[in-house]
């Protein structure tokens, strides 16, 4: 390869560095890859845990089966794991395995654009172009925030910010605060602020269902095994992780579905015994069409004096103040957002361009599907980590993630051992795919719950969540088949590098 592209002609370009980049980079390492690189376009590793700071941030699934199985960390404090120990896990991670060398930190991905002739992937990131064989999408769905856009905004004198952009210079001491929003974020961060701010109106338009979270600290003999005993970890481990499925068959019945949404009404009930708060607050949707949310504090700092549930909705922002529906002028001096991410609408789709010019965001604009959330007919040797229909509602995401991570391991491992220069998802198999998927979400919570959530797409269809187990998902994902694809031979060496030196010399873009 010509000279002007030394260390900028790659086997794989991976981007983010959260669970599933990292994953990703520890994977082809164990199969000996070494050229690739890891494009971040922050300052440090973590992805959507180093970026949510918010106070409160917290994992809801358990700790040691939100963690890596080749990683297991005997060190959490307790059974949940909080923001810092997941981005101290993540930095472990990142400089255990040797991953922290092939990071490119404050290198965002601009664009990336297919060229067939040479069989690579073009990519403009902010700190130069680089080209790369594959690549690998990990920026996940949980990383860019979705901010209302509420008429009169622009015109508030107050502080706004999202809740994963926390403010940290910011005094809410003795301020009035509006939050809006009540998904995972809201239910950590109301809280840990409630008790510091002068008023905290919380503005509802759909209540969530709150479950009581049994965290309990890791310490007398459960704590002793997990820090002596692997095999115990282990077990555990497994334990929840299998036990966690029994979950997608209560999903398919609403008679199941009824009995684990009377531990939140149990909850609801305990933690808030004014009758009309409590009905402000009790969802009228089956348990599950949402998110199912844990909290322990969440009810009891919203019936303190000085907190408001406001389900009336905002009409209007002024410099000073929120107006209300119902005409209530509400004194603000700060307003939060706690109103999640653009997971329907993934920005990674505006950053990609396939065969043919074809532009992901096109693509997805009907309907966001892939072939095993991982492959996309008319992008070659492109691959989604935790892409369409592999979020969860019943388990860990690390599940899913290094499922993808696998299969996509198995593929650089033919790509550089067999005479291939592309693969490209055949459309009947990928649309096959995406009708059984459909089939299986067919009769769950989504379908029969009466809710809207961000599991649904503006259809109303679920392009989202992994509708059925995760143990059928990983046997999809065992190993890559080449029949699936359209497999096409490489490039030849002379054509390619008389192509490269041609692109070099006109633009000096790779140099």
């Amino acid at each position: 390869m010509n000279a002007g592209l030394e260390g900028r002609d790659l086997d794989v370009a991976i981007v983010g560095t959260g669970f599933s980049g990292l994953g990703m980079a520890v994977q082809l390492l164990h199969d000996k890859q070494t050229n690739f690189v890891v494009f971040e376009r922050g300052e440090a590793v973590g992805g959507t845990w180093r970026d949510n700071s918010y106070p409160g941030c917290a994992c809801d699934v358990y700790s040691n089966l939100y963690s890596f199985s080749f990683a297991p960390n005997p060190n959490w404090k307790g059974n949940y794991g909080t923001r810092a120990e997941l981005v101290e896990y993540l930095e472990g991670v990142a400089s255990d395995f040797g991953v922290t060398p092939y990071i490119r930190f404050q290198h965002e991905v601009l664009s990336a654009h297919w060229d067939d002739w040479i069989q690579r992937w073009r990519i403009e990131t902010s700190k130069g172009f680089f080209q790369a064989r594959v690549l690998v999408s990990a920026m996940g769905y949980l990383s860019d925030a979705n901010v209302p856009n509420l008429p009169g905004l622009e015109s508030f004198e107050g502080t706004t910010f999202h809740s994963s952009r926390w403010n940290h210079d910011y005094d809410l001491g003795g301020k009035k605060v509006a939050v809006i929003g009540t998904g995972a974020s809201a239910i950590q961060f109301v809280p840990e602020i409630q008790p510091i701010v002068a008023q905290l109106d919380l503005y509802q338009r759909t209540p969530p269902w709150v479950a009581h979270k049994p965290d309990k600290a890791n310490r007398g003999l459960n704590g002793f095994l997990t820090k002596k005993v692997p095999a115990y970890q282990a077990a555990r481990r497994g334990f929840n992780q299998w036990g966690r499925e029994v979950l997608v068959f209560a999903m398919s019945h609403e008679f199941t579905m009824s009995k684990v949404q009377k531990m939140s009404e149990d909850h609801l009930k305990k933690e808030v015994k004014d009758e009309s708060l409590r009905e402000k607050l009790r969802p009228t949707y089956v348990s599950g069409c949402k998110r199912m949310l844990f909290s322990n504090t969440y009810y009891e700092s919203l019936t303190r004096p000085s907190s408001d549930v406001i389900t009336s909705g905002v009409r209007e922002v002024r410099p000073t103040s929120i107006i209300t529906e119902d005409g209530v002028e509400h004194a603000t001096d700060a307003i939060i957002f706690g109103t999640g991410f653009r997971v329907t609408s993934r920005p990674v789709a505006e950053r990609v361009w396939g065969r043919n010019g074809k532009h992901l965001a096109d693509v997805w604009s009907g309907e966001q599907s892939a072939y095993l959330g991982s492959a996309i007919p008319g992008f070659p040797n492109f691959f989604t980590i935790l892409g369409p229909n592999t979020a969860l509602g019943h388990s860990s995401m690390t599940l899913m993630s290094e499922a993808q991570i696998g299969y996509v391991g198995d593929f650089v491992r033919k790509l550089t051992r067999q005479p291939i220069g592309a693969v490209d998802v055949k459309p009947e198999v990928s649309k096959a795919f995406n009708e059984q998927v459909q089939t299986w979400a067919k009769g769950k919570v989504w379908s029969f719950g009466k809710c809207k959530s961000w599991y649904l797409d503006a259809n109303g269809k679920n392009t989202t969540v992994w509708p059925t187990y995760t143990w059928r998902f990983r046997k999809l994902t065992s190993r890559f088949n080449l029949d699936d694809y359209i497999v096409e031979p490489p490039t030849p060496p002379q054509t390619l590098q008389a192509h490269v030196v041609e692109m070099v010399s006109a633009t000096g873009r790779l140099s």
